[in-house]
């Protein structure tokens, strides 16, 4: 008789053979995963001993992992995240070297849920859990080729005093993160019951390649906007001609986060409320707003450059609507690009369901070459 390996048992499994040349983990707890796994089947939990990661050291106390642990997930190990010595976050240092970029090595996978993504890209796990204060979830999705949603701020428990930072989850999908979203959402007022309801197509939505302000790498524009070309053609999206232009955010985050702009009450009050109502009226009806999730590709373990990576994400922690990265495709040089979907303040759920359609009408992410 042939006997099944447990989900637990192959996520610790490929943690042993793959993360000695990706470094994702800091920590592995097979025992405790094991253990956890036996109970959650004996208890019948809804998640059943699904295998997941957390983000970093203190991870395994965030709400989103108690309530994960709650439904019968079971942690495997925590996730790498930026150590001493940098000032920039797009990288992770696991526990036997800098965090590598599953498609490319010479690559970061982002940051600053770096070892989170790689782990979900690598199949080390089902899912992980993340959090994004400036594009913490959403970048190391886009660069690593995964699906990364950051919650509406304020939605869920967070121990950032700014607002800023939001609980988020990595997956391979927007289905296969849909399990762990509807444990972690539906303790935070969310009706667990709305998990599932499709939306009427095609979807209203603003496309922005640089939402009036960024610099983007042409080559991750071109991969976007084919991507978004895609989903228009698939009856997927309707494109609205509503003015997406922003003001660059810079500056109010940097003052928001505690930093000494010129003027940071003046830059946080003035900023923040135009780009709030531009927003308001840019999201009338329900809209979404379709963005490139990074102005760049993956860059080299030496640094990001002159270039910001947040300069696309970080706008959204400001006026905390949920926003999630999937799979657009891949730059000539094999690294992958990000989609950016925007939702309303508390569309979550609606968010959610978006990325599920829009991911059935465009092709799926392949496993990293390597790693499959």
């Amino acid at each position: 008789m042939t006997r099944t390996t447990s989900a637990v048992a192959r996520a610790l499994e490929r943690i042993e053979r793959l993360d000695p040349a990706l470094h994702a983990f800091i920590e592995v707890w097979p025992e405790m995963a094991l253990a956890r796994e036996r109970e959650a089947v004996a208890r019948r939990l809804p998640l059943g001993g699904r295998p997941f990661a957390v983000k970093g050291p203190s991870g395994i106390r965030s709400y989103a992992a108690r309530r994960l642990i709650a439904a019968g997930g079971v942690p495997v190990g925590a996730t790498s995240v930026p150590g001493p010595g940098t000032v920039w976050q797009t990288w992770g240092q696991g526990a036997h070297g800098r965090t590598v970029n599953p498609w490319r090595a010479d690559r970061t996978p982002g940051g600053s849920s770096a070892g989170a993504a790689v782990a979900v890209a690598a199949g080390m796990a089902e899912a992980a859990t993340g959090s994004d204060g400036a594009g913490s979830v959403r970048i190391p999705a886009a660069w690593c080729g995964v699906f990364g949603l950051k919650t509406t701020n304020g939605l869920l428990p967070s121990p950032d005093r700014t607002g800023l930072a939001s609980a988020g989850v990595f997956a391979r999908s927007a289905a296969a993160a849909e399990p762990y979203l509807r444990r972690v959402l539906g303790g935070g007022g969310t009706p667990d019951e709305a998990f599932g309801l499709p939306l009427p197509l095609p979807l209203p939505a603003v496309y922005s390649e640089d939402l009036g302000f960024a610099a983007v790498d042409p080559e991750v524009a071109a991969v976007v906007r084919a991507a978004v070309d895609r989903l228009v053609a698939a009856g997927t999206v309707r494109l609205l001609d509503r003015d997406a232009g922003l003001l660059d955010p810079a500056g109010a985050w940097t003052a928001v986060r505690g930093g000494s702009p010129d003027d940071p009450e003046a830059v946080r009050v003035r900023v923040r409320r135009a780009n709030d109502e531009r927003l308001d009226a840019l999201f009338s009806g329900g809209a979404l707003l379709l963005t490139p999730a990074t102005p760049n590709r993956p860059h080299g373990h030496e640094g990001p450059g002159s270039r910001y990576s947040t300069a696309l994400t970080w706008a959204f922690n400001l006026s905390g609507h949920p926003a999630a990265s999937l799979p657009a495709g891949f730059t000539g040089d094999g690294c992958p690009v990000g989609l950016q979907v925007v939702a309303p303040r508390g569309a979550d759920l609606g968010l959610l369901a978006a990325a599920r359609a829009v991911e059935d009408a465009l092709p799926a992410a392949p496993p990293p070459p390597g790693h499959r």
